[in-house]
């Protein structure tokens, strides 16, 4: 059955101020959910919680070996393949989620300490469900390249939601668990799937026949771009295991507090990097590099101002919010804060890169970080717990934003000028740079298809 190959693109502004509300409201919502678990179960009970969590996002992020940056430039390129493409991303999720299950179990064999002090069966349970974990990313940079920013908004938003009312009524009825909790997180990311399903087979071109050639094809690019998203997720999410299994449940509860208000400041250049993806890959280098040196010189300022807010705040945040058994969060927060430029960096200026079909560069620039978080949680999480995680983790996203920035600068033919702050330029944000976004691109030439056959 054939299907339509695009919904039309809506307005780029509309997009990215649905996003990035999409991301805010996910935001509060997650931290709501994570204050009720943390006011039900205490400090450990957060830390049990936030350990499986954190693996099996870990894991499943690990195991896609990134094949959805291959989507999101295939399906935008080519969007005569989305059929294929959708029916691909099934079959790679079933196979690299049952992969990535016999991993962890032959790592935990090998390593008992991996595991935490989490209940076995928790463990098991959550990483039962890997394979749906892994097919989500695929879907949404799919169902992106189409412009369906909505959807995917919808779908961020959707988790959150089910985890907030599930735990808030457990809580209410004095039966909250970390099993529960964990039931509750689960459900949300089924749902979430389930809703990209339903909108790749009833609104955009459904799912067709598997292409052999073009799994192939997904995958010589995606191995490319996966190297530099592992080192990220390194950044991102090995804090968080490492700080759990070394210095235990309670100290992990503290830190995820503080991890969850920092990452509140990351939600600006995530939205903004999805919204500008699809315009990126068909722009030529020049044009998209001064488009997102401006986005990054407008999100570095708004970045600044609620950096600054949030230091201050972070004794309201962590402990009038959470009670007095989180103070430590708050230490540990101040210094995270400042890690949120090195992220700005690494999301705007690393995506330009991949969807120019420079993914290797990404890599490069995050390998930096990648070897920073390494060597810093080695070090300073023994001795220090959860504000050793903090310092390390400030100091990968430092260096990978500036290597990120060296690359992007090569790459993409922009002068270092062009990513200094100037004052006054937020005013003009939404006049200017998305202006210039409703300018409907020219159809690529064949020469600037972004992804290798």
């Amino acid at each position: 059955m054939n299907r339509p190959i695009s919904t039309g693109r809506p307005p780029p502004l509309r997009s990215a101020a649905q996003t990035y509300v999409a991301n805010v409201a996910g935001a509060f919502l997650s931290l709501a959910n994570v204050l009720v678990v943390a006011r039900a179960l205490g400090a450990e009970g957060r830390g049990h919680v936030a350990f499986l969590t954190a693996i099996a996002w870990f894991v499943s992020n690990l195991s896609t070996f990134g094949v959805q940056e291959a989507n999101a430039n295939v399906a935008a390129a080519e969007p005569e393949r989305r059929r294929a493409l959708a029916t691909n991303s099934l079959v790679f999720a079933l196979v690299f989620g049952a992969v990535a299950i016999a991993a962890v179990a032959g790592l935990v064999e090998l390593v008992p300490a991996a595991g935490g002090d989490s209940h076995s069966t928790l463990l098991w349970a959550t990483l039962a469900f890997l394979p749906v974990l892994v097919l989500q990313p695929f879907l949404r940079l799919l169902i992106q390249a189409d412009y369906g920013f909505a959807v995917t908004n919808l779908g961020y938003v959707l988790p959150p939601v089910l985890n907030l009312v599930a735990n808030a009524g457990l809580a209410a009825a004095g039966v909250l668990t970390v099993g529960t909790a964990i039931a509750a997180w689960l459900a949300g990311q089924v749902a979430m799937v389930a809703l990209f399903v339903w909108h790749v087979e009833r609104r955009l071109a459904g799912f067709g026949r598997p292409d052999l050639g073009l799994a192939r094809r997904a995958l010589a690019f995606g191995a490319k771009a996966h190297l530099g998203r592992v080192m990220l997720l390194g950044n991102y999410r090995l804090d968080q295991w490492l700080v759990g299994a070394i210095s235990g449940a309670r100290e992990l509860g503290t830190y995820s507090v503080a991890v969850a208000w920092a990452e509140a400041l990351w939600y600006l250049p995530t939205a903004l990097a999805a919204v500008q993806r699809p315009d990126l890959v068909r722009a030529q280098p020049r044009a998209a590099g001064a488009q997102a040196a401006r986005v990054f010189r407008v999100a570095t300022l708004i970045t600044a101002v609620a950096a600054l807010a949030m230091v201050a705040a972070a004794p309201v945040l962590c402990v009038a919010l959470f009670g007095e058994e989180f103070r430590g969060s708050v230490d540990d927060l101040r210094v995270l804060v400042a890690g949120a430029f090195g992220v700005v960096a690494v999301k705007l200026f690393g995506g330009a890169l991949v969807a120019k079909g420079r993914p290797v560069l990404q890599s490069v620039g995050i390998g930096a970080g990648f070897v920073c978080t390494i060597v810093l949680d080695v070090v300073l999480i023994p001795p220090f717990g959860g504000l050793g995680a903090a310092l390390a983790s400030t100091l990968a996203y430092a260096a990978a934003g500036a290597a990120m920035a060296f690359m992007f600068l090569r790459a993409l033919e922009t002068g270092p000028s062009e990513l200094v702050p100037r004052p006054g330029e937020v005013g003009g944000f939404v006049r200017d740079v998305f202006g210039r976004l409703r300018r409907r691109p020219a159809a690529p030439q064949p020469e600037q298809t972004t992804i290798a056959p």
